[in-house]
């Protein structure tokens, strides 16, 4: 009899596991591409680009200490301490993971416990039998008390792939959580560079300024002297009351750098207030990794998200063509009833019962069809999205190499702009004061100076972003990164941001021939 019952069990586990409908899926194959720049433009322009890029090398974790600024470092790791974003996102995949968990438990027999008791009249009559020859009283108690279980086989597979389906929704929610990181890291490393890029232009000013009064001082000497004439003196005033208004536009960057800075960090714009970031004080590395193309697939957050909306996609088509086919279900209870309490423990009162249920659909006016082919167009949707989401980021990665070529020659000519004007501006002062040029050649040169001057602070906080930009779309390094948990008190654990359990290839697509 126990080898009967362990045949009778080894069936229906089998008769559960069936076959499984719809397509497995395989992630898609990586775009025929080996680099990211067109022949022309990576032969003319990353070669000689500074920093130089060091193709096949991965982003690291900490990334941000490439800028060798400790108050940057200390800035980012803040912000992944107190962001609420992140506290969101962690709170999400937790929810996630959570659907996973209850739909696997589709897959195993629920087991109940019941007890109850039940008020019950009888028609005499529906027996043939007079009140009198009745065994029963017309009215009746009667206490029952066992365990019942049912077991829904997945002979098609329609569980598995609703199993299949939240595991790559859990999959997208820790792809928008790597992609928060990313977001977040890059995003305090930006505002810290705009809030540096405000104070060096504010000393700019400051000094341009303070050469505008030089020339002022000088004119009105000139002037006392009887050597030069008052549209001198109006001149150098003009100009200097003209460069005054240069200041507000750095200032409102600083403030709104500031209060980016604040709300990144999790904090109140008003009771925080940054640390002092000097722009000169930063410096890139020799080199920046860039991964190959066939690796950025596997390093974008938003790469792995849209693959993960495309597995959920093809899991929705199992799960709903299983519904086309029939489905059976096993239930089973046993226990013990009687018309009042004691009799729970005479053996005579065991009760039992086996049943089987099938359920073929017929007829349904073509719903189930109909949400078939709606899965089906779901998933080349999501296919497309998928292949838009990797041309983007080649396109992104393509822009900011490019980008970083073009910072390395302007912040040359800046250079070069900003000695030669200042050399300029000493001779024009020293011929003015000479009477060898006017007044307008001196506030020539000196608005040359003015624009090389500020010219040469943004060229320089413009390499600083397009080296974030470009170390950001490399993936962020979330693979390595450690993310701080949301704790109110006590030390903060660190939980890895990996995806246990989640493999990917680049083989046996379902998309054969996206690319």
């Amino acid at each position: 009899m126990r080898n009967a019952h362990r045949l009778l069990l080894a069936a229906l586990l089998a008769a559960g596991a069936g076959c499984t409908v719809g397509p497995d899926f395989a992630p898609p194959k990586a775009p025929p591409a080996d680099h990211y720049l067109p022949a022309e433009e990576a032969a003319n322009g990353t070669a000689t680009a500074t920093p130089a890029i060091a193709l096949g090398e991965k982003v690291t974790a900490d990334w941000w200490t490439l800028f060798h600024s400790p108050r940057i470092d200390g800035l980012v790791k803040d912000a992944i301490a107190g962001s609420p974003t992140l506290e969101g996102a962690r709170a999400r995949l937790a929810a996630a993971r959570e659907t996973v968990a209850t739909a696997a438990a589709a897959l195993y027999p629920q087991v109940n416990f019941n007890a109850g008791v039940t008020r019950e009249k009888l028609s005499t009559t529906t027996f043939g039998l007079s009140p009198s020859q009745f065994p029963l009283p017309p009215n009746f108690n009667v206490f029952q008390v066992g365990p019942s279980a049912s077991y829904a086989l997945d002979l098609f597979g329609g569980t598995r792939r609703q199993v299949e389906e939240r595991s790559a929704e859990a999959d997208y929610q820790q792809d928008l959580l790597d992609a928060a990181y990313v977001s977040l890291t890059g995003n305090t490393a930006l505002e810290a560079i705009d809030l540096a890029e405000a104070a060096a232009q504010l000393r700019a000013i400051d000094d341009i300024l303070d050469i505008d009064r030089q020339n002022l001082s000088l004119v009105r000497t000139e002037r006392q002297a009887g050597s030069k004439p008052d549209t001198d003196v109006v001149s150098a005033e003009s100009q200097l009351a003209a460069d005054e208004t240069l200041r507000p536009g750095p200032m409102q960057q600083s403030s709104v750098a500031k209060h980016a800075l604040a709300v990144l960090l999790g904090r109140p714009p008003g009771s925080w207030a940054p640390p002092e970031i000097d722009l000169a004080a930063l410096a890139l590395p020799a080199q920046l990794p860039v991964s190959l193309p066939s690796e950025l697939l596997h390093q974008r957050p938003d790469i792995l998200a849209a693959e993960a909306e495309l597995h959920a996609a093809s899991a929705q088509i199992g799960v709903a063509t299983a519904q086309v086919y029939p489905s059976i279900t096993l239930s089973a209870s046993a226990g013990v009833a009687g018309l009042d309490p004691g009799h729970l423990f005479n053996p005579a009162g065991l009760i039992w019962s086996l049943a089987a249920g099938l359920t073929q659909p017929v007829f349904d006016g073509g719903m189930r069809e109909a949400e078939r082919q709606a899965a089906l167009a779901a998933f080349k949707a999501s296919a497309a999205d998928y292949r838009q989401t990797v041309l983007q980021a080649f396109g992104q990665v393509a822009d900011v190499l490019q980008a970083l070529d073009h910072d390395t020659q302007l912040l040359a000519a800046q250079q070069r702009a900003l000695d030669l004007s200042s050399e300029s501006v000493r001779l024009q002062r020293i011929s003015y004061a000479g009477g060898g040029t006017g007044i307008l050649d001196l506030l020539d040169a000196q608005r040359q100076y003015q624009q090389a001057r500020l010219g040469y602070v943004r060229a320089g906080a413009q390499r600083y972003r397009d080296a974030i930009q470009l170390l950001a779309a490399m993936g962020g390094g979330w693979w390595d990164a450690e993310i701080a948990t949301a704790q109110t008190d006590g030390p903060q654990p660190l939980e890895k941001l990996g995806r246990p359990g989640r493999t990917r290839t680049d083989d046996n697509t379902v998309m054969s021939g996206a690319f």
